[in-house]
């Protein structure tokens, strides 16, 4: 079995090149808090530096049916997120991890949120989703913005004001009208409803290294 990381960096990879956005078997379990599969519960020094936000409001809801029935409903301390800007500058991409299970499995959910802009509400928002189950090299996507809509989009700022790098708490709320499938299309999903409160980082990035990037 290739390596955990190797096989998300093929994944996203893979769906970048047939999208042009941000990424069956048996599924992973996808445990309720509290259960026996989740992970042991930090010591109070570690607390402070897992988990989705600081402020401890970061969330992820999300209904799932087809290949895959699955009610999610991650809370703030056992999930971890990530965000900024999508590659090709066409909007946000938000990331999720589920709780990791004792076989070292876990659900990621990537939401690339379109024509998004960098501090700014929005609604209804064309959004590409990926699904992937990472320790399985199997991942589900939309290919595409078609297939999703962030009905309501909000934007808090974190941290201190102004500087280089702009740090925000994303929340947002939508469905999806068409599944999203695997790659090799012998499996679909469709999530007909998600919300979520996770964060995105913005950097400037310096005149120098943009010149440099330019092909």
């Amino acid at each position: 079995m290739l390596r955990l990381s190797v096989a998300i960096l093929t994944g996203l990879t893979l769906l970048a090149a047939l999208a042009g956005a941000s990424p069956a078997c048996a599924a992973a379990p996808v445990s309720p808090p509290g259960t026996a599969s989740s992970p042991p519960a930090a010591s109070a020094s570690s607390q402070h530096t897992k988990g989705c936000l600081e402020s401890g409001n970061g969330f992820l809801r999300a209904r799932i049916r087809g290949a895959l029935n699955l009610d999610i409903d991650w809370h703030n301390g056992e999930i971890e997120c990530d965000g900024g800007a999508r590659p090709d500058g066409s909007g946000i991409r938000v990331s999720f991890a589920g709780p990791l299970q004792s076989d070292g499995r876990r659900l990621r959910m990537v939401f690339g949120v379109g024509a998004a802009k960098e501090g700014r509400p929005g609604r209804e928002l064309a959004t590409n989703l990926t699904v992937i189950f990472e320790g399985e090299q199997r991942l589900f996507a939309t290919r595409g913005d078609d297939r999703c809509t962030v009905d309501e989009l909000e934007q808090e700022r974190l941290g201190a004001l102004g500087g280089p790098k702009r740090s925000y708490r994303i929340v947002a709320r939508g469905f999806c009208i068409s599944p999203a499938s695997t790659l090799n299309g012998d499996g679909r999903i469709l999530v007909s409803r998600f919300d979520f409160a996770g964060t995105a980082t913005f950097e400037d990035v310096e005149p120098d290294a943009a010149a440099a990037a330019k092909p």
